[in-house]
């Protein structure tokens, strides 16, 4: 049963919230039988159960689909582990500070991996008295261009959603500012040190 949702995980989980095959059945409106089959790998729940199946069972799409729960064990967030996910449907960009299981237009997004800038991503930052102004020399068509500027300071994140044909630019607060992120729809993420 490890096509989409493995028995052992379904069986596991009703374990745990103390429920009966036949109380979930009946939640589920099947037979007793159809949720041990699930459970013993004779048989696969229709993938339009999938959605109720999770809320019955206490537990996101995701987490049923993987086969693992999942635990926050970051109990004390640190900005500075920062990650960035973007959906390459939409452009949504979401942004977590520990591990996190992402999704957005039906996908799973896998987490963005930060490169030095290079010299055709190229950062110029200038101090105007409490602020970074941060301009990108980047093409900014609709195909090749920055889609966000974010600084990740000790106690947060900003973030500058930029589009095609605008500008390359964004301000900042310099008060705790630790790094600066962007991210070209055709390279990927960056990162640099802001230069004090």
């Amino acid at each position: 049963m490890n096509q989409y949702v493995t028995g052992a995980m379904i069986k596991r989980l009703r374990e745990e919230r103390k429920i009966t095959q036949q109380q979930l059945a009946e939640t589920m409106n099947v037979s007793d039988k159809a949720v041990s089959k699930w459970e013993t790998g004779r048989g696969y729940p229709d993938i339009t159960l999938i959605e109720p199946l999770a809320k019955a069972l206490g537990v996101s799409v995701i987490e049923l689909f993987s086969g693992e729960g999942v635990v926050n064990t970051n109990k004390v967030s640190n900005m500075l582990r920062m990650n960035f996910y973007v959906c390459p449907i939409c452009g949504n960009v979401i942004h977590s500070t520990g591990e996190a299981v992402v999704s957005c237009c039906g996908i799973t997004l896998p987490v963005l991996e930060a490169e030095p800038e290079d010299d055709e991503h190229h950062v110029s930052i200038e101090k105007v008295e409490d602020e970074y102004y941060v301009t990108i020399d980047h093409e900014m068509s609709k195909n090749h261009y920055i889609s966000f500027i974010a600084a990740v300071q000790n106690d947060g994140c900003e973030i500058r959603k930029l589009y095609p044909e605008g500008p390359a630019e964004a301000r900042f607060k310099t008060r705790l500012t630790k790094y600066l992120y962007f991210y070209c729809n055709q390279h990927g993420l960056f990162r640099m040190l802001p230069r004090r």
